[in-house]
């Protein structure tokens, strides 16, 4: 039996979830976007058989020019998804590779509300990534380091560029890496909880992208914000799922 496929071209990677008429996923892929991410998505697209095929994410308007597909607004993707994980979930928050969004929904799982920062790197996985990197640390240690520091150093810009020269110069005077690496995360953190709070004040936040990966920014959301952090199963694929669900007509 064909099913329905979801989609997610986002800056950094590209996501595909096939699901069955009753919303069960059948497959799901992943790949760097890369510099052709249409020819990258033709790739993985000659993996599976659909019979409707919904777009979303930052290069879903190409898609549905190259592919003649239809699309859905990244937000009306994650908040599905969320949805389809925690089903009495009012509040999404995602955390992708260069964007963030904060998004409430109604009883319903209609969105209600959002707010979104994509004008720059500042609290998304880019710029974990780059800072994890001026530390000297994989993605996995930075996080891993920020938990084991028994106190941080605070970062004053949120700027990647002057972070990254801001914790070069504290490496430079001999400042613990673990305290930095803490320092960071809390500053993400700190971020985010306003963009949360223009949206939803209480209840459980449900965590999607890349990011949730990141059990530091779990632990200290929950810690900071004192509302509990729900975390989907591979949160990366929330959106392609949210999408595939959408084809099917599952809304």
């Amino acid at each position: 039996m064909r099913g329905f496929a979801g989609i997610d071209i986002g800056s950094r990677s590209i996501e595909l979830v096939v699901v069955d008429d009753a919303g069960q996923v059948q497959q799901r892929f992943q790949a760097d976007t890369g510099f052709d991410p249409m020819a990258e998505a033709k790739r993985m697209l000659a993996q599976v058989e659909y019979q409707q095929i919904m777009a979303t994410g930052y290069g879903r308007n190409l898609f549905e020019i190259s592919f003649d597909a239809t699309t859905v607004t990244e937000i009306k993707a994650h908040a599905r998804g969320a949805r389809a994980c925690f089903p009495t979930a009012e509040t999404v928050l995602d955390i992708g590779g260069q964007d963030s969004k904060a998004i409430a929904l109604f009883a319903t799982g209609k969105v209600k509300k959002f707010e979104m920062n994509d004008r720059c790197a500042a609290g998304t996985g880019k710029f974990l990534e780059i800072m994890a990197k001026a530390l000297g640390f994989s993605l996995a240690e930075f996080s891993e380091q920020a938990l084991a520091a028994t106190s941080d150093i605070n970062i004053s810009s949120m700027c990647t560029v002057f972070a990254e020269s801001e914790v070069t110069s504290l490496i430079g005077r001999g400042q613990d890496r673990q305290a930095i690496a803490r320092g960071l995360h809390q500053s993400v953190v700190r971020r985010v909880k306003t963009m949360l709070n223009r949206v939803s004040t209480d209840g459980d936040i449900v965590f999607t992208g890349g990011v949730a990966n990141n059990a530091c920014m779990v632990q200290f959301l929950e810690e900071t914000l004192q509302r509990q952090v729900l975390v989907p199963p591979q949160p990366q694929f929330i959106g392609a799922y949210g999408a595939a669900l959408l084809a099917a007509g599952l809304d």
